[in-house]
C-alpha cells in the first residue's frame, strides 16, 4: 500500500492475527494490536520468538500467549468459533490504546531522554557505564 494508513486499515478487515513461530512478528504484531487487532502468539526461548508475547503482556493480553504448539492450535479454533469473544478481545485492546506503555510515545520518549540524560551525567562525572532502570 502506497500510504501508512491504508496498511494499517487493513488489519481492522481481520478477526485476528496468527503469529508465526519460531520467529515472531514483531513491528507488524505492534502495528496490529494498535489498529485493534488481537494477536495470537506462541513464544520460544529466543528474543525473536518472544517478542509479540511481550507486546501482548503489555497490552494486557496474556490469555493469547499460548504456551505451546497444541495450545496455540486449541485456542485460534476456538477463537475462530467465537466472534463475541474476539469482540471482547478488541474492545480489550482498544481500551488499553489509552494507558498501556505500548502506545504512549510521549511517555516512551520521556523515558528514553531521561536514560540518554543519566548515561552523559554519569559520563561526565568519569562514571563507569551501569544499567538504568526506567
Amino acid at each position: 500500500m502506497p500510504a501508512l494508513a491504508d496498511h494499517l486499515a487493513r488489519y481492522r478487515a481481520a478477526d485476528l492475527f496468527l503469529d508465526t513461530f519460531p520467529y515472531n512478528a514483531h513491528t507488524t504484531a505492534s502495528d496490529a494490536l494498535g489498529a485493534g487487532l488481537p494477536v495470537l502468539t506462541r513464544p520460544g526461548q529466543s528474543f525473536a520468538s518472544r517478542v509479540a508475547a511481550s507486546l501482548l503482556q503489555n497490552v494486557g493480553l496474556t490469555e493469547l500467549v499460548a504456551p505451546g504448539q497444541a495450545e496455540y492450535e486449541r485456542l485460534a479454533v476456538e477463537l475462530a468459533s467465537a466472534p463475541e469473544r474476539l469482540r471482547g478481545l478488541r474492545e480489550r485492546l482498544y481500551s488499553a490504546g489509552a494507558t498501556a506503555p505500548l502506545f504512549d510515545i510521549e511517555g516512551f520518549t520521556r523515558d528514553l531522554e531521561s536514560a540518554y540524560m543519566r548515561m552523559h551525567e554519569r559520563c561526565l562525572a568519569g562514571l563507569a557505564p551501569e544499567d538504568i532502570w526506567l
